[in-house]
């Protein structure tokens, strides 16, 4: 029996989309940071009878809800060459499902502690090529600070880009709901490469803003980096929406005007949003707190989470 624990990443530089045939692999490099004040923590306990049992959040979960993390769990026990049914509990302090990365956490935090919980020595970069079969993003929550998700000629490889402390950055999380998405990711990507005519657009386009935008980290350019990250953001939506993608509601639009506002009177604020209606605002670690009372105050925001760039996944 081994306790992981894994915290989500927002990617900066965004990745829509996924490359023809099997492997899970990203169509596009992405970069992201690893987020403190969320997390996910996973016990996977082998050596039982029967079926593998898998509760998130203190539910069972149906079968066919769960086949990625069986599959994750069959790869692991075939490499120990085990026997037994496992037991996985799993358990997030964020929404799940909602577009707030929990499969990112999800998948780190199980890779990690099946391996560790079937004696595999495995190493990092080989555990998180693992999460990556489960989702693509979960590569790089294995990792802490700044982490880039380049495809290769193998598959995909997810390594870190710089620390956690390379640029006082914090992430503003408007929280707009509890509920899960309209739309899960894999689907949505599958339907924008389908039918969005701005899906090739976007192929060209994000290669070079994830360039930029790890150029900017590197340098210690939090300005940049942030405003890159909102043109990434902004770019993946567009080629989503032109498909009938939307994950966008009422106050996810106010908030970008409250956003945008807040920009034109010299505040560091860029908003970054994923497959789901949440926004997160990019901002220094000085103006945080004040910002996040005035987006607090937006109609329909029920929360604002403040997150630093944090560590990658562990066994407490």
């Amino acid at each position: 029996m081994t306790t992981a624990v894994a915290h989500p990443n927002i990617a900066l530089a965004k990745y829509w989309g996924k490359r023809a045939g099997a492997g899970n692999v990203p169509a596009v490099p992405s970069l992201s940071v690893t987020l403190a004040g969320l997390s996910t923590r996973t016990t996977v306990t082998f050596g039982g009878r029967g079926e593998d049992v898998i509760v998130l959040n203190g539910i069972v979960q149906p079968a066919g809800a769960t086949a990625r993390a069986r599959a994750l769990i069959d790869s692991v026990r075939a490499a120990a060459a085990i026997d037994g049914a496992a037991r996985v509990e799993s358990e997030n302090d964020f929404p799940t499902a909602s577009g707030l990365a929990s499969s990112a956490s999800g998948f780190a935090a199980l890779a990690l502690a099946a391996t560790r919980a079937a004696g595999l020595d495995t190493s990092v970069a080989d555990v998180a090529d693992l999460a990556r079969r489960g989702s693509a993003s979960a590569a790089r929550s294995l990792f802490g600070g700044f982490c880039e998700l380049v495809p290769d000629e193998a598959g995909a490889r997810a390594a870190q880009v710089a620390p956690e402390g390379a640029l006082p950055l914090r992430v503003l999380v408007c929280v707009v709901t509890e509920d899960a998405k309209d739309v899960p990711s894999s689907v949505g990507m599958e339907q924008t490469r389908a039918e969005s005519p701005y899906y090739a657009a976007w192929l060209d386009a994000a290669p070079r803003l994830f360039a930029d935008i790890r150029a900017a980290v590197v340098a210690g350019d939090l300005a940049k980096t942030c405003e890159l990250s909102e043109r990434s953001a902004l770019a993946m939506h567009a080629s989503a929406l032109a498909a009938g993608v939307v994950y966008f509601r009422p106050v996810t639009l106010d908030v970008y005007a409250r956003v945008r506002a807040l920009r034109a009177a010299g505040r560091t604020a860029f908003a970054t949003m994923d497959a789901g209606p949440h926004v997160k605002v990019l901002t220094s670690a000085d103006e945080s707190e004040a910002l996040a009372r005035e987006l607090g105050a937006v109609p329909g925001v029920l929360r604002v989470l403040v997150a630093r760039p944090g560590p990658g996944a562990f066994v407490p």
